[in-house]
């Protein structure tokens, strides 16, 4: 998974929150008429693109969109201090923690609306399967005791140092059934959890997910107008025949979709823009999109 873009009405305060509240650093930026594109992550690894367009409606939480964007970090020492930072900054809105069996995660709301998910996974060889099916679960999960066990002055004076990237982007969606024949049979994800009520799981290559889609809030709506929030969605293949079988399966499908020769672009029944590209993606093609 590559940035996710989100539609910003206040660029500053967004890009404060994101850079003090996540150990966020700003990596670029560019001017597209009255819009301003500006790029923040870890290191070298864009994370996320705000998109100042103020004077569109604020985020719905009704409607098709964002459920949250998931943070990945490297281990517990980093996680826990990412989660102090957002927990310290008064923009934000602390929305709970969670053992999932393959995960432990902590759930914040950026100024916005937007949700932020700040998670690390368990060893691979932990997770469980019943029926061909990943276990997977919302266990309680305190979050003192997972900062008194796991923070170090290491790693908080470090924090933004420490790797981070896109683990995976959380949708809602108005239709289970529409999203599964988008996500799983046009865009080629794989099924890991199919039986969450109201809730799909997808991954490549074995992950637990890196798309998610539910209709928690959201059941029945329909395509999005423009808003503030999610922008779109950017998903990173390995090699152009993997592109070339994506674009296979949008024409059996008859799903409109541009295909500049590096990346492919196509909306999913919300609205959603998605774009998937080739790896090696610099700070400029996310700012390109």
């Amino acid at each position: 998974m590559d940035a996710v873009t989100l539609r910003v009405g206040d660029l500053e305060l967004m890009s404060t929150y994101y850079a003090d509240a996540l150990a966020l650093q700003p990596l670029e930026e560019r001017s597209r008429g009255a819009e301003v594109h500006r790029v923040l992550g870890r290191g070298t690894t864009p994370m996320v693109r705000l998109i100042g367009t103020p004077g569109l409606p604020a985020v719905d939480p009704r409607q098709a969109g964002l459920f949250h964007t998931a943070f990945l970090f490297d281990d517990a020492p980093s996680l826990a201090a990412t989660v102090l930072r957002a927990a310290q900054d008064p923009r934000s809105r602390f929305a709970g923690s969670s053992d999932h069996l393959v995960s432990e995660a902590f759930y914040f709301t950026d100024p916005e609306g937007n949700g932020i998910e700040l998670y690390t996974d368990r060893p691979r060889e932990q997770w469980r399967y019943s029926g061909g099916e990943l276990q997977m679960s919302t266990l309680f999960l305190d979050p003192n005791e997972y900062l008194k066990a796991h923070l170090t002055d290491d790693a908080v004076s470090g924090v933004t140092a420490a790797h981070g990237k896109v683990g995976h982007v959380h949708l809602q969606v108005g239709d289970i059934g529409a999203a599964r024949a988008f996500y799983i049979d046009a865009l080629g994800f794989e099924t890991t959890v199919g039986s969450f009520p109201g809730a799909l799981f997808a991954s490549a290559g074995g992950y637990h997910h890196h798309v998610a889609m539910n209709t928690w809030n959201s059941a029945g709506a329909g395509p999005r107008a423009a808003a503030l929030g999610l922008g779109d969605v950017a998903i990173t293949v390995p090699t152009r025949d993997d592109l070339d079988a994506l674009a296979a399966r949008l024409t059996h499908h008859r799903l409109p979709f541009a295909d500049t020769g590096r990346d492919i672009v196509v909306s999913d029944p919300w609205g959603t823009q998605v774009t998937i590209g080739l790896p090696g993606a610099a700070v400029e093609d996310v700012l390109a999109r």
